[in-house]
């Protein structure tokens, strides 16, 4: 696995974390516990996805940051990259 694989599984496992949370937070809205891993998470997450953008492109569109050229169409998409 390549460091590009190695930072998205990274990325994706956050998300999933990040998801079960969620739903769990949807139950129990004051657990300090799983907000505090909520937000944990969330900030890792957020560090990986810019390490990600900064070498390999942006993941979604939001990543996206010119103000005068829209360059998520520029070139690939993200599942093109390799």
């Amino acid at each position: 696995m390549n460091e590009r694989q190695m930072l998205m599984s990274k990325i994706k496992k956050y998300d999933f974390a990040l998801k079960e949370l969620n739903l769990y937070l949807d139950t129990h809205p004051d657990c300090r516990r799983a907000l505090a891993m909520f937000n944990q998470y969330n900030a890792l997450r957020k560090t990986a996805a810019e390490e990600y953008a900064r070498k390999y492109g942006p993941i979604t569109p939001d990543e996206t940051n010119d103000t005068q050229h829209w360059t998520w169409i520029d070139a690939p998409w993200p599942w093109e990259r390799r």
